[in-house]
């Protein structure tokens, strides 16, 4: 159904896309695979009409195609979710679906009862319940994930790529999706699916194509590969082992003791401690409260009850700024929107709410030393960029995530809060920031990483406290630490070892 044959794209000088190739068929899942920065994105923006490629061919059923923008491409059945969302907060779903596409009735009015029932039958079709005539800001990461689909599939799209659709979803939730992907499939739609989860390549998938460096490396069929092969193609060598080796328990004191953090009037109770050298690993399902329960510790969230010690003096934090005056760095689940200023550069990023560290008599900052530091930081977490002053846009998803950690070890932090802390990032840039959290609890430092990747936070966690409906449930350590275990915790509630 599509072939796009000897695709090159040139942005200046720089060649971006080498010549890449994708044959994708009738009713077939086909993964596209590759590290951030593989040429992935370039791609499929190439397909969908948002840039044009300087270089090959586009055809769809045998008939050649050049389009000159996104709304070319829709109308030649391409549908696309973006991994970043593109939905107008203040409309509500039904209005984002049908943006710029609605259904008049005959004296050219806004025909919104059929938008409505259009709308709903898309939602039965995906398995879940959204409220549609609420504005979209209200709605969950999850629910605005699934208006994003509905979105694509209102287009009666006969190829449609998803773009990392389940980064913020539940195990249910992509189990819904999948079973609507198995029905397009069979009704001859084909699927391009864009994940860094392996595991779900293996259980959607017919066929893959990976691209690394711009390149074509190939293509081939998912029973034909295994997961060492699939990383090995992605990033050119072999990676022997995604998590580092776990410490010894640590005895250390604790850094941080939430004594009692209560999100609401008759909720549960939270209470957790978090010890020098270990990460302490937040699971639980969307929506169960483990960011609400950090952001309420730092002073940034409600909560009806919060007693907190930080080295054994209690304290009352006003927000951030002063969780950051005692050690504590936040890096937040929205890399874009709330831990990085894009159109800045590195540089720049690395040295927010850090200037006083630069001073230099009244009023000026020693532009050396931020550089001098700001290098340091860069080389410590291996950022791959041109130099400190690139901007961060211009970086991949994985580079981003590693410019936000060297921005905290440049505030020389005791303790580092991850939210998410690879959500979208290729499987060669996890393991370097697996190995950066290890590096950094080694040096006495203490981290709580919130996760919703069961194998991340089984992984890498000393301790996992799991939260359901608000509150902390269980907190488990050693053997424990299972995938059995802590969905039991996450969706039954049993209350077990809550320390």
């Amino acid at each position: 159904m599509l072939e796009l044959n000897a695709i090159r794209k040139s942005f200046g000088k720089i060649e971006v896309l080498h010549g890449v190739d994708l044959n994708v068929r009738a009713g077939e899942v086909h993964a596209l695979l590759g590290e951030n920065g593989a040429g992935k994105s370039t791609l499929m923006k190439i397909l969908c009409g948002i840039i044009p490629p300087s270089e090959g061919t586009i055809r769809i059923e045998g008939r050649e195609q050049r389009f000159a923008n996104y709304d070319e491409a829709i109308a030649a059945g391409i549908g696309i979710v973006f991994q970043e969302f593109s939905l107008i907060p203040h409309l509500d779903a039904v209005e984002n679906m049908f943006l710029a596409r609605e259904i008049r009735g005959r004296l050219g009015l806004l025909d919104r009862k059929a938008m409505r029932a259009r709308a709903t039958e898309i939602m039965r079709q995906l398995g879940v319940e959204v409220a549609l005539d609420v504005p979209i800001s209200r709605l969950s990461v999850a629910e605005q994930q699934f208006v994003e689909i509905a979105k694509a599939l209102s287009l009666d799209a006969r190829i449609l790529v998803l773009d990392e659709p389940t980064a913020t979803l539940t195990p249910s939730e992509v189990e819904h999706l999948f079973k609507v992907m198995r029905e397009l499939r069979r009704q001859g739609v084909a699927i391009i699916f864009i994940s860094h989860h392996l595991e779900e390549i293996f259980e959607i998938c017919d066929r893959i194509t990976v691209l690394r460096d711009g390149e074509f490396v190939g293509s081939c069929a998912v029973a034909d590969v295994d997961n060492d092969r699939l990383v090995e193609m992605m990033v050119g060598r072999r990676i022997e082992q995604s998590f580092p080796p776990k410490p010894e328990p640590s005895t250390a004191p604790p850094v941080i003791e939430a004594e009692e953090v209560q999100l609401r009037k008759s909720g549960p109770v939270s209470r957790f401690a978090l010890r020098k050298g270990e990460i302490l690993g937040f699971a639980g399902l969307v929506g169960s409260g483990r960011t609400e329960t950090v952001l309420a510790m730092l002073g940034a969230g409600p909560a009806t009850r919060c007693k907190v010690r930080i080295d054994g003096i209690e304290k009352r934090l006003s927000g951030p700024d002063e969780g950051l005056a005692h050690g504590i760095g936040l890096l937040p689940e929205s890399r874009k929107e709330q831990g990085l200023i894009t159109s800045f550069s590195i540089l720049q990023n690395i040295s927010l709410n850090n200037y006083g560290k630069y001073r230099k008599g009244p009023g000026f900052i020693d532009l050396k030393k931020e550089l001098a530091c700001s290098e340091t930081a860069m080389a410590q977490v291996r950022v791959k960029a041109q130099g400190p002053l690139a901007r961060v846009d211009t970086l991949s998803g994985g580079n981003q995530q590693k410019v936000v950690i060297a921005r905290w070890l440049n505030h020389d932090m005791q303790v580092l809060i991850f939210d998410e802390p690879t959500r979208g990032i290729d499987v060669g840039a996890k393991a370097e920031i697996y190995a950066l959290m290890r590096a950094f609890t080694a040096r006495g430092g203490a981290i709580v990483m919130i996760s919703s990747e069961l194998p991340e936070v089984i992984g890498m966690s000393d301790r996992v406290c799991v939260f359901r409906s608000g509150g902390i449930v269980a907190t488990l350590s050693g053997e424990d630490i299972n995938s059995e275990t802590i969905m039991t915790h996450a969706t039954t509630g049993r209350i077990d070892n809550v320390a």
